[in-house]
């Protein structure tokens, strides 16, 4: 690890002059913590140099680690976003091998365990030969899990060596499922064929929500 890379990444990003923020890692299962105090470090950085600036971390698992998740999400983060990628049966399939679908259910309850005002945030991709059932059930899984954002996108093959599509999911049923997200009571749901974990219009949303809870905090 680069002892510095917290300080230049915070430095820099104050320099661009962002309002929101989306930092990810890649996972380093190599490292004793996981990396959590090296990433929840550049999240303290930034917000010394840009109190106002809102951050969102799309974390890695820290191998389902509960005090590793603890110190990401009381770093001062404002959204903490762990991808279940897919639902349950298609998990062993679809993500590394070192992934679980339960251990990434567990680390979004810690997450939100850890710090309940935090906004805590999945994606999932469509296609990959899902169910309706199986759908609905993830959805349910990790709204037990305290998750509050959820997004849908379709997913697209990246080279010939992954997994082929199973289908095009059609634009009604990704609006089937956005509206299934606004019944069962998810702070937001963003679902179509083009939206990703990292979604424009989302971080729009949120980004006014986190500034009115500031508002009310005053």
């Amino acid at each position: 690890l680069d002892p510095l890379e917290p300080v230049n990444t915070a430095s820099a990003i104050a320099k661009w002059g962002l309002d929101y923020v989306v930092l990810t890692s890649v996972d380093r299962d190599d490292l004793e913590d996981g990396g959590c105090h090296h990433l929840a470090e550049t999240v303290r950085e930034l917000k010394k140099r840009n109190p106002k600036i809102l951050v969102e971390v799309l974390s890695p698992d820290f191998q389902g680690n509960a005090e590793h998740v603890s110190v990401m999400a009381t770093s001062g983060l404002d959204v903490f976003a762990h991808n279940m990628e897919t639902v349950e049966s298609l998990t062993r399939a679809v993500r590394d091998r070192r992934a679980d679908y339960t251990q990434s259910l567990n680390v979004l309850h810690q997450a939100k365990q850890s710090m309940p005002e935090l906004i805590t945030k999945t994606s999932f991709m469509l296609g990959l030969g899902e169910t309706d059932e199986e759908v609905r059930q993830a959805m349910q899984d990790i709204k037990i899990a305290g998750v509050d954002c959820v997004t849908f996108g379709q997913y697209m093959q990246p080279t010939k060596a992954h997994m082929k599509v199973a289908e095009y999911v059609t634009p009604e049923k990704f609006e089937h499922w956005e509206g299934v997200g606004k019944e069962m009571g998810f702070l937001y749901t963003a679902s179509g064929p083009l939206v990703r974990s990292s979604y424009k219009a989302g971080e729009f949303f949120l980004s006014n929500i986190l500034r009115q809870r500031q508002e009310r905090a005053k």
